[in-house]
């Protein structure tokens, strides 16, 4: 396996990613927009999620393809997003043909970061949905990853989290590509050190290049969480895609299997507190013949793992935050 050039999810043809946030907020949002419909699945393994669609995305329901994916801060408020993104979408022509009406098809999953340090005293009417539309137009091949998008105001237990994304390129061709907006209840790190839970599957030093402690502390297992244990304050919040042509059982594999990243990288993951969930695409623009899908979904789980900890490295401090970023708490 080997990285490609941007590592990123838009290394996957025919994706575009587009951030949009508010700085006064501490919030924000991410859209992935399929430049054709793609098709789609989701599995939600966190026990706190707050979706919208995910219910299509079924192997069993009838619509097969989608439009964008939405991420958003804001907790429920930030599902408003997805109309932003509609509105946007509709105005382009796109959307699922029903006679002469076009809808468009735009799941989307929020975390909570309402109470982070930013202002949310926005008044009778929330800006998620300006904000969908902003981070639409957005959309392009190239993004930053950190405090951006729908990772602004995200938390882990301990340090700042954000929004990461890495890709890899399998032998045969097919590439398989991961982004993660992180706001988990455990961390992403190994006890009191810099070191990352997901240092076995990392690329080169695009996390710090740290690779496990030695020796390896003896409390590393011993939890340390965000404060609070309350349902639906936490979440990561996942899109896994390939260019692979997955039927849409398959994408709903690939979802499944991707979690396992979320278990290499956080510690602990998928708890009641959270409501993690996955969600997989495939743009079926890959011209080789397509990897099976035990090599396929390994390489979503590590992929996964991969961008949970660039989230988390690549965030940074701005005024007001409650937690420290990586870089500043560990100097680098």
């Amino acid at each position: 396996m080997t990285t490609r050039p941007a590592n990123l999810l838009t290394d996957v043809a025919g994706l575009k990613v587009g951030h949009a946030e508010n700085a006064r907020l501490k919030s924000g949002v991410t859209v992935i927009l399929c430049e054709e419909p793609a098709v789609a699945a989701a599995h939600v393994m966190g026990g706190a999620p707050g979706t919208r669609e995910t219910d299509l995305l079924a192997p069993e329901q009838s619509v097969e393809r989608v439009d964008a994916i939405v991420l958003s801060g804001g907790s429920a408020f930030g599902l408003d997003a997805a109309s932003g993104v509609m509105d946007g979408l509709a105005a382009m022509g796109r959307g699922f043909a029903v006679g002469p009406a076009r809808v468009p098809i735009v799941p989307a999953a929020i975390l909570f970061d309402l109470l982070n340090g930013g202002d949310k005293n926005w008044g009778e009417i929330s800006p998620y949905r300006d904000l969908g539309r902003i981070a639409l137009a957005a959309a392009s091949k190239s993004f930053e990853l950190g405090s951006v998008g729908a990772g602004t105001g995200a938390t882990t237990a301990g340090l700042k989290g954000g929004l990461g994304s890495v890709s890899v390129k399998l032998p045969n061709g097919t590439t398989v590509a991961a982004l993660v907006a992180v706001n988990a209840l455990g961390q992403a790190t190994i006890g009191d050190t810099a070191h990352f839970w997901a240092a076995p599957f990392e690329h080169g030093a695009e996390f710090g290049g740290l690779g496990l402690p030695s020796p390896f502390p003896s409390d590393a297992t011993a939890l340390r969480i965000k404060g609070g244990r309350e349902p639906g304050r936490n979440t990561t919040l996942a899109v896994i895609a390939t260019d692979a042509a997955l039927t849409k059982a398959e994408a709903k594999r690939l979802a499944i299997m991707a979690h396992d990243g979320f278990a290499r990288a956080l510690w602990p993951s998928h708890t009641p507190m959270d409501g993690d969930i996955v969600f997989a695409l495939s743009t079926g623009k890959a011209t080789a013949a397509a990897a099976g899908m035990v090599e396929l979904g390994a390489a979503a789980a590590a992929c996964t793992a991969r961008a949970i900890a660039r989230a988390v490295y690549e965030a940074n401090d701005a005024a007001g935050d409650l937690l420290p970023s990586w870089r500043t708490k560990f100097g680098r």
